[in-house]
Parts: structure tokens; C-alpha cells; sequence
């Protein structure tokens, strides 16, 4: 029995290793799409994901960041999977905006951490301010990637962007803090789990904690 375009989809990104932020983006990205029209992708033109991209620009008033994660989603898709070459499927180019990162202040770090809802909240923060690390990573955490020997003091990122492993540095007052956390809360399998402690914590809750803190007034 021949497979559906979506079991392909998933296929395809999970033996190239695509991470799960990634393919539930994407995943969603082609599901909006085959609502937006009431049709299988595979029924569609270029005419008509073009007007696709000009309604998520212009009714639904998305930003480029998040139209170009549903440019990519449907470029992978179309090309890997329905094998459209590129005379047949061509996106539009993004604007070329230069914007200064918005960076914070030490001060504003500190009121950021103060205003978090609870311990678990401030050592998320914490761990992604003082590591470096992306939403996507620091969910993954388990307690095996915290290497707190003297000799290392690293945390080991597995799958990070790119899908590539790496290190990064663990200070002694990130460490001092998750102990602490530790022995409060005992998550277990993951270091940030969600509700379901056998599943981490979600992508969307990971950046309500950072939206919620950042409104706090403190």
C-alpha cells in the first residue's frame, strides 16, 4: 500500500534527522495549507501557493520570521517529496531588513530572573542566559548532558541547530542553582519536563515562561 503524502513528509525529516521543532512546523505548515484550499497539496499550483504566501502576508499580517518557516516547510516539501524542480517552485525573496538585537541590560536581566513564577521558571531562564542555549535545546535537557565534574564543568547539547552536538559552559552558579532546583522538584527523565513528566517541556510553554517574566512588573 502505497504511503500518504504526509506519512512521506514525516518520513523523509525523521531520517534526515530534522529536529521536532522543525517538523511540527512544517508538518503544520502543510496542513494549513491543504485547509486554506480544502484540497491535497498535491493538487495545487504554483500560482496558488503563491497566493497562499500573499495571504499570510497581507490578510493574516505574519512577520517575516514566521512566513519563512512556511517558505521553507513548503520548499521541502515540494521538492523532496512531490520532486518539483526549481523552474517549478520559486520563492519569493525575503526582504533584506537589518535590525540591531534587542539586548538586554544587566540590570533587565536580573529583574527578568526576579520576575520568573516560580524556581523552575528562574533556572530555565538562567540555564539559557548563562549557557547560550536556544528554546529547542534547553527543553531537551536530560541529566546526563550536565557534565559538573571540576575537570569539565560543560553541557552537552545534543541535536542542536543544524542537527549537530556541541558544548557549552556550565558556571558554578548555574550548577549551585539547578542542585537546588533538583532537590526541590526531582523532574526525573527531563530537566525541564512538561505536565506529563515523561515528555519535556513544550516549545510554547518555554517562551510563555520568558514572555510572562519579561511583563511582570517586579
Amino acid at each position: 500500500m502505497a504511503k500518504s503524502l504526509r506519512t512521506q513528509f514525516m518520513d523523509y525529516m525523521v531520517l534526515n534527522r530534522f529536529s521536532p521543532w522543525t517538523i511540527k512546523n512544517y508538518m503544520d505548515t502543510m496542513t494549513r495549507l491543504a485547509k486554506y484550499y480544502n484540497k491535497s497539496p498535491n493538487l495545487l499550483t504554483q500560482k496558488d501557493i503563491q497566493e497562499y504566501l500573499l495571504y499570510l502576508l497581507n490578510e493574516r499580517k505574519l512577520s517575516w520570521g514566521t512566513c519563512n518557516t512556511h517558505l521553507s516547510g513548503l520548499a521541502c516539501f515540494y521538492r523532496n517529496i512531490l520532486k518539483w524542480d526549481e523552474r517549478k517552485f520559486k520563492l519569493p525573496p525575503r526582504p533584506r531588513v537589518k535590525k540591531l538585537p534587542n539586548v538586554l541590560s544587566v540590570e533587565e536581566v536580573k529583574k527578568l530572573f526576579e520576575s520568573a513564577a516560580n524556581i523552575k521558571h528562574r533556572v530555565f531562564l538562567k540555564t539559557v542566559y548563562s549557557a547560550g542555549l536556544r528554546t529547542g535545546e534547553v527543553v531537551r535537557l536530560k541529566p546526563r548532558h550536565i557534565e559538573s565534574d571540576p575537570s569539565r564543568m560543560m553541557i552537552r547539547v545534543e541535536q542542536g541547530k543544524g542537527s549537530k552536538d556541541r558544548y557549552t559552559v556550565l558556571s558554578k552558579h548555574l550548577l549551585d542553582e539547578l542542585r537546588i532546583y533538583w532537590q526541590k522538584y526531582k523532574p526525573g527523565k527531563w530537566i525541564f519536563p512538561g505536565y506529563n513528566k515523561e515528555n519535556h517541556l513544550g516549545y510554547t510553554a518555554a517562551r510563555d515562561t520568558f514572555k510572562k517574566a519579561k511583563k511582570k512588573p517586579v
